[in-house]
């Protein structure tokens, strides 16, 4: 049996098989944190509780496959829900929408471009290791182990 940190290495593996083009991975390093925001965004705009507790929910999975990587996303997930709790509450939803509707139209361009589809397409679990897969250069640029 894998040990649970070891994990996060064969899904960021099988990520990246549909994510080798370099522009599709540049599309990704954009849309993927803008979709998380609008995501939140749209969340926030239902009540901040309910953003919250996608935070927390995704939180736990993280921890689940690495600590690092789950420090990082909190981190983000504070800036990102900070950002919403800024903003006029009036154009948090329709800003989030439009966000999540451009970004989604250019992640669909970047595959059109790789040639492959999505691999949230075949497991769901991809949806939240996306984040993660751009997360890790950043980490890999600062040399952090995740």
């Amino acid at each position: 049996m894998t040990a649970p940190s070891r994990d996060i290495h064969l899904l960021l593996a099988q990520y990246s098989e549909s994510h080798r083009n370099p522009t599709n991975e540049l599309i990704h390093f954009v849309c993927v944190p803008v979709i998380v925001f609008s995501l939140l965004g749209i969340l926030w705009a239902i009540h901040p509780v309910v953003a919250l507790a996608a935070v927390i929910g995704s939180m736990w999975y993280y921890l689940q496959l690495s600590k690092p990587f789950a420090v990082g996303m909190l981190a983000m997930s504070i800036l990102m829900l900070a950002i919403l709790a800024a903003m006029p509450p009036l154009t948090v939803l329709p800003l989030s929408i439009a966000i999540f509707v451009v970004a989604w139209i250019g992640q669909f361009i970047g595959h059109k471009i790789e040639g492959k589809k999505p691999s949230f397409l075949d497991d769901l679990r991809f949806l939240l290791i996306g984040p993660l897969f751009v997360l890790g250069f950043l980490y890999r640029r600062l040399n952090l182990a995740y």
